[in-house]
């Protein structure tokens, strides 16, 4: 999933989007560790797909937090 569309993504779906991708992951991991993947390098997509995420959550929750002391500190 690339960056843009991320960030097109509202909160509540960009955090079920997450969830599901961890669930995925995890399952790979474990189809990995029993037989070989015919594309191992799905785990890595994977992976950086879910840091892209974690990376927008985290900068949404650092403006969210600059807006409320902004206002904070303007009364």
């Amino acid at each position: 999933m690339k960056q843009e569309v991320i960030r097109e993504l509202s909160t509540a779906e960009l955090i079920e989007r997450l969830d599901e991708e961890r669930k995925q992951l995890n399952k790979l991991k474990l189809n990995h560790a029993v037989s070989p993947l015919e594309n191992p390098n799905k785990i890595k997509t994977y992976r950086r797909t879910i840091a892209r995420m974690v990376t927008e959550l985290r900068s949404r929750q650092l403006k969210d937090a600059a807006k409320g002391s902004v206002a904070v500190t303007k009364q």
